[in-house]
């Protein structure tokens, strides 16, 4: 218990001052993962009859994010702790082949991001390879991305954790799959994150007040305006600086996470995920704890979309 409370206090201190606006890379070693596993809720929220098996997916072409072995480690860590699920980790594409993805109740696309020419993770990978002409490679990688819709269409979940939407990025199918397709982030700033609604199951862990966090505020394109989910946390536009120049919103709200239902499945996304200092907090890992549950079948909630 102290430690939890030592840690909780670095947090709070060290996010909610102005020199905090761009988090230092921290190293992936057993310090850190001891920290997050003291951090980490004793038991699972919502109960479970099963074990449930997650694949954490971080294969990328584009942009490298520092944090993507820390999220995986921290996924492991939440799962092995609570007992609620088996983690997998793989870079390897052959995962989204449809015999294997049948093996998992969920997948988390942990900064699965891509090159900005296609905005195509597949594309990329298949195009490196000299026996594929074009034809091919957008054959393969559209079937690769089929899989996935057809995945969650007959029951699994996706968590999409921030930049993986990029994944994908301009494939109107999958911007509607998962909510909404990445347009832009700001730089690096310590914003509000509020909550939705404070009762939802999967919002509890949360402050009602919400938090101040240090992060890329998102911004979204495609299917994100047809506002077909639920959403769960959001900051206020007005309060983002260094907005792109001509798409300014100085009021309403952007979203920061959501949940909508696909056919028999579930999907998730969270885009405060750039650092892996956002996880040196109890209530945030209780809150992707949930998240997990949710995607991976564990638990019913309200997935109303507000656009409908």
């Amino acid at each position: 218990m102290k430690k939890i409370i030592i840690y909780g206090i670095v947090f709070l201190a060290s996010f909610n001052i102005a020199l905090a606006q761009n988090p230092t890379e921290i190293p992936l070693d057993q310090v850190w993962k001891d920290k997050i596993t003291d951090l980490a809720p004793e038991k699972a929220t919502f109960p479970f009859k099963k074990k449930r098996k997650i694949l954490v997916f971080s294969l990328h072409t584009g942009f490298w994010h520092w944090v993507n072995p820390h999220t995986a480690a921290m996924i492991e860590i939440l799962g092995k702790k609570s007992g609620a699920f088996d983690v997998t980790t793989s870079t390897d594409i052959a995962m989204m082949e449809k015999d294997k993805l049948k093996e998992f109740d969920a997948v988390v696309f942990d900064n699965t991001n891509s090159k900005p020419k296609y905005r195509n993770l597949f594309v990329d990978v298949f195009s490196e390879d000299a026996s594929m002409d074009s034809v091919a490679v957008w054959k393969k990688a559209n079937q690769l991305e089929n899989n996935i819709i057809q995945y969650v269409k007959k029951g699994g979940g996706i968590l999409v954790v921030h930049g993986g939407n990029t994944m994908l990025n301009n494939s109107m199918e999958f911007s509607k799959l998962t909510g909404g397709s990445f347009d832009y982030h700001t730089k690096q700033q310590a914003f509000q994150v509020r909550i939705e609604d404070p009762s939802h199951p999967l919002t509890k862990s949360l402050p009602a007040e919400g938090y101040n966090h240090v992060d890329e505020p998102y911004f979204y394109k495609n299917a994100y305006d047809d506002l077909d989910f639920h959403p769960l946390t959001y900051f206020n536009n007005a309060e983002i600086e260094g907005q792109k120049k001509g798409q300014e919103k100085t009021s309403g709200k952007t979203y920061v996470s959501w949940i909508r239902k696909d056919g028999k499945g579930r999907a998730m996304y969270i885009s405060t995920s750039h650092n892996a200092q956002s996880f040196e907090n109890s209530a945030i890992l209780a809150y992707f704890l949930d998240a997990l549950q949710y995607v991976a079948g564990d638990v019913k909630v309200d997935e109303t979309p507000i656009g409908k």
